[in-house]
């Protein structure tokens, strides 16, 4: 299927560069099983960069996680997949704008190191730096107990959307029900959704202790996860429903419904 509109394209690439990353961080966390390392995104887009044909690679991510950022933004204040205008509707807008924010610090990483454009630097994809940012304004704790709870609420949605195949609801017609591909689907989004789990508990008991540093990412879940009673099985269940999840993104490249505003959309939520 080749997209008919220049938004329509920008966005599947955006979703295939969101998979990729997720792969390369599957990818990272598996090796690290063996040998040790931090197993975050931007360690494994530097992995990449050492590679043949590396910048070239990094830069194809960096510009495709651009289109994946104004995708979700169009997402957001169109309403292009057509949610109620109740709180449950405007909730779901809102995590889509939470994830443009979240993907920006990745893309500019990715831009920065490809193009050695002097920015984006740092390793760690952790949430301390911005979370203490947070608690210094005023009721900060609670401002990321909000949060916790956003991403508690988002980790148990995603984990329903696998279990219960809520996501077919955004696939074209021409998606085939019952076949491998919904098997991965399904494993990859109760995967990521168990790590979001983990973090919304690690950002709650930050906003408790009143403490950013106790702040974490799906790195230091990762983590935390190998350090349980037969960690080591439970880790590399959880790091190859990662790899399922950077799957489930080529999978949404091909068959999500991807509905571009039209004109009069547009100038009805942007009233000049």
């Amino acid at each position: 299927m080749i997209p008919d509109n220049k938004l329509e394209w920008i966005a599947r690439f955006g979703y295939a560069a969101r998979g990729t990353v997720y792969a390369l961080t599957a990818a990272m966390a598996l090796l690290s099983s063996f040998g040790g390392g931090r197993p975050d995104s931007k360690s494994a887009m530097q992995i990449l960069l050492g590679q043949p044909f590396g910048q070239i690679w990094l830069g194809l991510i960096g510009v495709g996680l651009v289109g994946f950022i104004v995708w979700r933004l169009v997402q957001a204040i169109f309403n292009t997949d057509r949610h109620d205008n109740d709180a449950r509707g405007y909730g779901t807008r809102a995590v889509l704008l939470v994830s443009a924010a979240t993907y920006t610090s990745l893309a500019s990483f990715a831009i920065g190191q490809a193009f050695r454009l002097g920015f984006g630097g740092g390793s760690s994809d952790g949430g301390s730096s911005w979370t203490g940012w947070l608690m210094s304004q005023p009721f900060g704790r609670y401002l990321v107990g909000l949060l916790a709870l956003a991403i508690l609420a988002s980790g148990v949605a995603q984990i329903m959307r696998g279990a219960m195949r809520r996501y077919r609801k955004y696939f074209g017609r021409d998606w085939k029900e019952g076949t491998w591909l919904d098997a991965v689907c399904m494993y990859g989004l109760v995967a990521r959704g168990t790590i979001f789990l983990i973090i919304g508990v690690f950002f709650l008991y930050a906003a408790f202790a009143v403490d950013p540093q106790q702040a974490g990412s799906s790195a230091d879940a990762l983590i935390w996860v190998r350090q349980l009673p037969f960690g080591s099985l439970v880790y590399v269940v959880v790091a190859l429903g990662l790899f399922a999840f950077g799957a489930y993104g080529f999978i949404e490249a091909r068959y999500r419904i991807v509905d571009p505003p039209t004109l009069q959309q547009a100038r009805q939520a942007m009233p000049i």
